[in-house]
């Protein structure tokens, strides 16, 4: 039996399909944080780092429509994640997902308005019986739709960064224990 060397595995195949430090810190659109991109944290493949950024990088997908990107660039490096992951984590949010979360967005805001205040009518029925009258109070529903989608964003940044994180620690770990599997078992075999 031929014996196997143990190239790295998946971590280095990730790297080839990853930007450098020097091509993001080059890039007009991130560039502008200067120096604190060279904190080796921010490109180290490490769990927690990554989990961290993808975290960042979901909260930020949800919560802010414009600017995502930006913005988790900044809180990963303040918070030290993984840059790249914080930066393309915020793609959760896409021309083709962007509908779908919002209407979700508004469905939790108002459920959760639902607890807090059971008597007020549902906007959404309300406003489909007053077709003919949306000329007048259309402000008013306007206001009561985007709090329930503020509030149901707010809602999926939060439950959706704090799931990531634990879904990435969890794939991280099953990973880790397959790689650990495979060498003990070449080992075994030798």
């Amino acid at each position: 039996m031929k014996k196997r060397k143990f190239s790295g595995g998946w971590r280095s195949k990730l790297k080839r399909f990853l930007p450098s430090a020097e091509t993001v810190r080059n890039n007009k659109w991130v560039g502008w944080i200067g120096p604190a991109l060279y904190h080796p944290r921010l490109w180290q493949l490490n769990r927690k780092g990554v989990a961290t950024g993808v975290a960042i990088g979901v909260f930020f997908g949800f919560l802010v429509p414009l600017l995502q990107i930006p913005f988790a660039a900044l809180f990963a490096v303040w918070f030290r994640g993984h840059l790249v992951a914080a930066v393309v984590s915020t793609m959760i949010t896409n021309p083709l997902t962007f509908a779908p979360i919002y209407l979700l967005a508004n469905e939790i805001g108002s459920f959760i308005f639902d607890l807090l205040e059971p008597d007020t009518p549902n906007v959404i029925t309300g406003a489909a019986y007053q077709a003919g009258d949306m000329v007048v109070g259309w402000l008013d529903k306007f206001m009561l739709v985007g709090k329930n989608v503020a509030v149901g964003l707010l809602f999926l940044a939060t439950f959706g960064a704090m799931s990531s994180y634990m879904l990435v620690l969890g794939i991280w770990r099953v990973i880790v224990n397959i790689e650990w599997y495979r060498r003990r078992r070449g080992r075994t075999a030798r």
